[in-house]
């Protein structure tokens, strides 16, 4: 018997949305030497347009400031991506709100709206990557305050008219009309949580869907937060809102064609961010638990890795799935066959696994 704690989360109507996230990876060339920031950001654009052509639903960009991770203006990239696509949804794979002012985040994203014709979504984190805090002068003592008083006025910006607000990490608003307006409401909004029950309550206070960032471990553990969310949004007497998953992962022919590509570059990626983020550097064994039924990473063959998007977006009650893609040092051929193989082969085995 499965017990209420273990059962899969009943997942609210929305329909079922399928897409790629990027931070931007320096990717390398047949002689693995890093290419320049400027040619990883030109790859990207063609990875995005790619990504319309195969029929993934959603292309996102994350934000970074490293000399691994060089994109920092997601919403100009994005930008790019619109003016050769037709379909395809564009947004952040997480804007550092914490660091940013919400005026502008606001400013960039109803643009980006515009400029794509209503494809904009914006998903938007308290900041596990803490670059952007010296980088733009804040303080990492008011972590909390700043990503709880911005998330605040977002939301308010998003309902459009007029906006009056009043914190103290900001100067206040008061009846301040904020332009480009959108011409059919507000975009999606979304709050990335990659562990912490405050910000899934914060997600539904503020009208924000839940992007669950899982990245390691079982999923399944974070299962509780879509009931906390559902739980929160009826105790408000809010109507639902929709949950999604982002996780890396990387998909080639094979099984192990994916993690031979793949893992190198992981353990590589991960001993560098291990020195600041305080992560344990991946063995061979751990990788193999992860890409795993029971791990976090989407690796393998066009068949593992929708059966495993299929699995978790039940057990999490969730409606959206979106595939962190690539890993520095990958070379630009490999993530373009990544991208086909998700879009032409991953997906339609998705839906139909779920159907």
């Amino acid at each position: 018997m499965t017990s209420a704690a273990s059962a899969p989360v009943r997942p609210a109507a929305f329909p079922l949305v399928l897409g790629l996230d990027t931070f931007g990876d320096v990717t390398h060339d047949a002689d693995d030497r890093p290419l320049s920031h400027a040619r990883t950001i030109r790859d990207i654009v063609e990875q995005g347009v790619l990504a319309d052509q195969v029929g993934v639903d959603f292309f996102g960009i994350g934000e970074h400031h490293t000399d691994d991770f060089p994109l920092s203006a997601a919403d100009v990239v994005l930008g790019a991506i619109a003016a050769r696509t037709t379909r395809i949804r564009l947004g952040s794979a997480v804007t550092v709100l914490s660091s940013d002012d919400p005026v502008r985040v606001f400013q960039r994203y109803s643009t980006l709206d515009a400029v794509s014709g209503g494809r904009a979504e914006v998903i938007l984190g308290r900041g596990s990557s803490v670059d952007s805090f010296p980088l733009f002068g804040y303080d990492l003592a008011d972590y909390e305050q700043l990503f709880e008083e911005k998330a605040q006025l977002f939301a308010e910006l998003r309902k459009g008219g007029p906006v009056t607000w009043k914190g103290t990490m900001r100067a206040p608003l008061h009846e301040q009309d904020v332009v480009p307006h959108t011409e059919s409401g507000p975009f999606p909004a979304w709050i990335g949580v990659g562990g912490n029950p405050q910000s899934v309550i914060r997600a539904a206070r503020y009208d924000y869907g839940l992007m669950l960032a899982i990245i390691g471990g079982s999923p399944a553990r974070f299962a509780p937060f879509s009931r906390l969310f559902h739980q929160a949004l009826t105790q408000l007497g809010k109507d639902p809102l929709p949950i999604g998953v982002h996780s890396p992962g990387h998909v080639a022919a094979a099984d192990e064609q994916a993690r031979e590509e793949f893992f190198p570059r992981y353990q590589q990626v991960l001993r560098r961010v291990a020195r600041t983020r305080g992560f344990a550097v991946p063995t061979r064994e751990s990788f193999l638990r992860e890409v795993g039924p029971q791990g976090a990473l989407y690796v393998g063959s066009p068949e593992t890795v929708a059966r495993k998007i299929a699995a978790n977006l039940t057990v999490l009650g969730a409606n959206r799935f979106e595939m962190k893609y690539g890993m520095g040092g990958l070379s630009h051929g490999s993530l373009m066959t990544a991208i086909e193989l998700y879009g032409t082969r991953v997906l339609p085995r998705v839906r139909e696994l779920l159907s």
